[in-house]
């Protein structure tokens, strides 16, 4: 209910823009600011208050998205001036982080055979929400006013507030440590310019100085920020695990479906509204139009509890897969469903249910993909992209129905062909959706699906009781090892969570339970290690100790006589230096082993003979023998030869 209300803020004051200008003395241009701030409030909110959830509580910074939520509405409601009505609905787009953080706290506190349909229906408010905004709105304005409209959200919100505070828990799992401010800022920065060039492009003009000086403060933050996080001790964004595979399409995928979405949402009242001297208009009123919307959101809520159970059945990667060619198909069908209101209604509930298929499985994918005290920060970027592809969507329909045009009484209104150029962008939207879909590992799928069935004891399946366990991965000096990557599984192999350290060795992980289990730890240039640790409950620090540095050795000979003062260089297959060293009178050299990749080995010998092989290196000792007398072939026409690995 709360992810409902905070999505609904959305659209909420879509229907009144039109009105906004007669009510607040403004014009039509700074009226459209009412939508854009909350735009840009919730994408700077979504990722950082889902990283203050998995830090400092996730129950915690629902209310302070809801308290958000409800001063922003009462601001708009009593301020009667643009001024205090664009502050309120800055604040009113803060909250719109709720829905990545209520999804980690049904992950926290439901048993694991309700995680997949709870976060499927959670997942799915982001469009319910969106879609009843619009009929609510027109509804209550025409019978209470406009300033009623944002009491009802703040009533709304009070009596939300009080409900998560008597019913939700707060969560045990938590991510200790610093929080990233300066990241927090430069991906503020960065985003907020972006979707202020793309949202307010069609206005200013894209080639105008403010969209080009946005669009520069954009890339300019986000080169700044992504090295600062890969350098950063504690990320906001964990860029390393959002580059994982599974992660990185799930949220590509999330940009695609966010653009197909957000058509239906922009051109279906427009649709039903436009003047039946067009020829294809059917001259409907705001409200009535809005009225048209319900179909679709109800829709939603009906089919987003059947994707949970089909995540449960086939896996959250075909799933997707069904969201996304029902999209798809449905804005295919809606490029001919323009005769009458009924057929515009089945088009709107055809792409809904869709889309609720699509976003239910989403949260299941990044879950099966993520450590369990990463899950709202990680389903917030996720989120998040879902808005980038709503406001890329916004600026590209917008651009298409002031471009196609047909004259109307001497009005500029936009023709049929038009809203089916739309309908035809948001169906290969979707499609380029299922492409990216498709690329994604079945077993992430499978790992995300599988919560459900692995074996659990009877308290688990009851209510979860989560041990979070910390600590640290050392050298055998106690020094500590960073980037390190920790994975937990139950003695019986079922995975259970994993981790990466932090740049000071420290790590996190959620276990189920007490009990003894199998903790594998490796690091690049360092032998893993597994052991089996038992976790009472007492003391859940850890720590796990790496005592083997891996070295690349061996041997450089000559017609089979050691090879001394010889000049071995490493080098990246890409072209990157990595380490050189010389050869001892035994002909024997040392490297320290780099991280797992490919590479070229190159030995300069006195007399200038030189020999290169490719190098594969894989998380163990290399032992690499190399031969002048053998290899040497003139250095203008040299080929690499295979390397022998022992």
């Amino acid at each position: 209910m709360s992810g409902t209300l905070v999505a609904l803020q959305q659209t909420l004051v879509i229907p009144l823009l039109t009105e906004f200008p007669a009510i607040l003395h403004i014009d039509y241009a700074s009226a459209s600011w009412l939508v854009t701030i909350t735009l840009l409030t919730a994408a700077v909110a979504t990722p950082i208050v889902s990283r203050l959830a998995d830090m400092f509580g996730k129950r915690r910074m629902m209310l302070v998205s809801l308290s958000t939520m409800v001063v922003g509405s009462v601001i708009a409601a009593v301020g009667g001036t643009f001024v205090t009505v664009l502050i309120g609905r800055g604040l009113q787009g803060l909250a719109s982080a709720l829905v990545p953080v209520g999804i980690g706290i049904l992950r926290d506190e439901l048993p694991k055979a309700k995680v997949a349909g709870a976060t499927a229906m959670m997942s799915a408010t982001l469009g319910i929400g969106s879609a009843l905004g619009l009929p609510l709105t027109g509804l209550v304005y025409q019978h209470l006013g406009w300033e009623a409209v944002f009491w009802v959200s703040t009533i709304a919100g009070v009596a939300m507030l009080v409900a998560v505070l008597a019913v939700v828990p707060e969560s045990p799992v938590r991510t200790p440590g610093r929080f990233d401010i300066g990241g927090a800022v430069l991906l503020s920065v960065a985003l907020a310019a972006l979707l202020l060039a793309i949202s307010k492009g069609g206005t200013w003009g894209w080639l105008s100085e403010p969209t080009i000086l946005a669009l520069v403060v954009a890339i300019v933050a986000f080169a700044i920020w992504f090295p600062f996080e890969l350098r950063v001790n504690q990320p906001m964004v964990d860029l390393r695990t959002s580059a994982r595979r599974p992660v990185l399409l799930t949220n590509i995928a999330a940009l695609l479906v966010g653009i197909s979405m957000y058509a239906n949402m922009m051109s279906t009242t427009q649709q039903l509204e436009m003047t039946e001297a067009t020829g294809y208009g059917h001259g409907l009123s705001v409200l009535v139009a809005g009225l048209c919307m319900m179909p679709g959101g109800l829709m939603m809520v009906v089919v987003a509890p059947i994707a949970g159970r089909l995540t449960g059945r086939i896996g959250a990667k075909y799933t997707l897969l069904i969201g996304t060619i029902v999209l798809a198909a449905a804005y295919t069908a809606r490029i001919f469903l323009t005769g009458s209101v009924p057929l515009i209604v089945l088009g709107s509930m055809l792409v809904t249910s869709g889309t609720a298929i699509a976003y239910a499985t989403m949260p299941m994918l990044i879950m099966g993909s993520v450590p369990i005290t990463e899950t709202a920060s990680a389903n917030g970027l996720n989120a998040l992209l879902r808005s980038v592809g709503t406001s890329v969507s916004s600026a590209v329909i917008s651009a298409i129905l002031t471009t196609i045009t047909m004259d109307v009484a001497g009005h500029e209104l936009p023709s049929l062909g038009a809203f089916q150029v739309v309908f035809g962008m948001a169906a290969m939207a979707a499609l380029a959706g299922t492409v990216v879909a498709a690329y994604i590992p079945r077993a992430t799928a499978a790992a995300a699906s599988a919560a459900p069935t692995v074996p659990v004891t009877p308290a688990e399946e009851e209510v979860p009781s989560e041990l979070v366990v910390t600590g640290s991965v050392l050298r055998a000096d106690l020094a500590p090892i960073r980037q390190a990557v920790i994975t937990v599984l139950r003695t019986t192999g079922e995975p259970v969570d994993w981790s990466r350290a932090d740049n000071t060795g420290e790590f996190s992980v959620v276990l189920p339970a007490p009990g003894p289990y199998l903790v594998v730890a490796s690091a690049d240039g360092w032998a893993s290690q597994s052991q089996v640790l038992d976790f009472d409950g007492s003391d859940s620090r850890q720590s796990v100790v790496l005592a083997q540095r891996l070295r690349l050795t061996g041997r450089v000979t000559e017609s089979g006589v050691p090879c001394p003062d010889a000049v071995v260089s490493l080098v990246q297959a890409t072209g990157e230096y990595v380490a050189s060293t010389v050869t001892g009178r035994d002909g024997r050299y040392e490297l320290a082993q780099p991280p797992t990749g490919r590479y070229l080995i190159t030995v300069l010998g006195s007399d200038r003979c030189t020999v290169t092989r490719p190098l594969l290196v894989l998380a163990r000792p290399e032992e690499v023998d190399l031969d002048l007398a053998e290899d040497v072939v003139p250095v203008a026409h040299h080929v690499a030869a295979p390397v022998v690995a022992r």
